[in-house]
């Protein structure tokens, strides 16, 4: 019996640039209704004229599937007058410490100065996604972030913010403290531990930001999704790179999990015996939080096995070469 998703999101998404983007980008609309895209390209999506550019590119890498980009402004300071030009094409602004991830150089550095717009952001209620690391020991970023959090739900209690991709026990009990707080958590995030990184040989394509952590976090966070949190929605940060960019020195921070975002969740929601609140962790919880009606769009599952391909062009997909139970109808054929 097929699995059939309603709208499914994913909602933290890296769909890059040019031929990456034209790559890519068909793997999260075939299973998808849409996705949250980050604007952290070379140059960043930090205006109205490059969003509605970039939104275009990828519209056309998409076609001839349908596939919505819910679009996101790089965080500078911007005036009240900008934000209402941009408020109805962005579905919120996304924060990067400067330097702390991929192409995020020009991030903030100074969280003393990001008062004024965060305030227009809740006044004018438009969601405030956020990369919640410090530059500090790299097992520690993520709880060092955790006051910055809480000042932010505290101090603008109307706004909505987004933890973007979640990795800790800390984290997961943050959440259940403010209201107006949500969270994305990944694939990868829900099946793999720091040792599964850095505890034989170093794996390259399992290295990301924020970093893989210890058991305990990784099973708060699946007890947490499994369970049904409200506020905790899908992001696969699907985060592409060519192999050059992985097998070297200096290896790019990144797990590329578009293409086996859907089959692999619902074999851990199965695993886990309860699939039925799959659909509340793609796409119910997010539509509640952000207060969007996806376009409508059934994706179906097959329970029939398929092996994921060791490499798509220049890229190696999360779990390539592992066999999957669940897959999508046009999978049949690399079964």
């Amino acid at each position: 019996m097929p699995l059939l998703l309603d709208s499914p999101l994913d909602m933290h998404l890296h769909l890059r640039e040019q031929e990456m983007l034209r790559l890519v980008a068909p793997f999260s609309a075939a299973q998808f209704a849409g996705g949250v895209v980050m604007p952290n390209l070379v140059e960043p999506v930090d205006s109205l004229a490059r969003l509605r550019a970039y939104r275009t590119a990828i519209t056309a890498a998409c076609d001839p599937v349908p596939f919505t980009p819910y679009m996101t402004l790089f965080f500078r300071e911007y005036s009240r007058e900008e934000l209402l030009a941009a408020r109805d094409a962005i579905i919120g602004l996304k924060l990067y410490p400067a330097g702390i991830t991929t192409q995020s150089e020009a991030g903030v550095s100074d969280f003393d100065r990001i008062g004024a717009t965060v305030a227009l952001l809740e006044e004018l209620d438009i969601p405030l996604l956020v990369h919640g690391e410090t530059n500090g020991f790299v097992m520690d970023r993520e709880h060092e972030f955790l006051a910055t959090y809480q000042w932010l739900a505290e101090t603008f209690p109307r706004l909505r913010i987004v933890m973007e991709h979640i990795t800790t026990a800390e984290a997961v009990a943050l959440l259940d403290r403010f209201d107006n707080l949500a969270a994305t958590v990944t694939l990868h995030h829900l099946m793999i531990t720091l040792d599964d990184v850095a505890g034989g040989l170093l794996q390259p394509d399992l290295f990301c930001k924020p970093i893989a952590k210890t058991p305990r976090d990784r099973e708060a966070l699946c007890a947490a999704v499994f369970q049904g949190h409200p506020r905790l929605l899908f992001g696969s940060d699907s985060a592409p790179h060519p192999r050059h960019k992985k097998e070297c020195c200096g290896c790019a921070a990144g797990v590329f999990s578009a293409p086996v975002a859907l089959p692999m969740l619902a074999q851990l929601f199965e695993e886990a015996d309860c699939l039925e609140r799959l659909q509340g962790f793609v796409s119910t919880n997010a539509c509640a939080f952000y207060r969007i009606i996806p376009p409508p769009k059934t994706v179906e599952l097959q329970r029939k096995p398929w092996r994921v391909p060791e490499q798509y062009g220049t890229v190696r997909p999360f779990l390539a070469g592992r066999e999957l139970r669940w897959s999508m109808p046009d999978k049949q054929e690399q079964s």
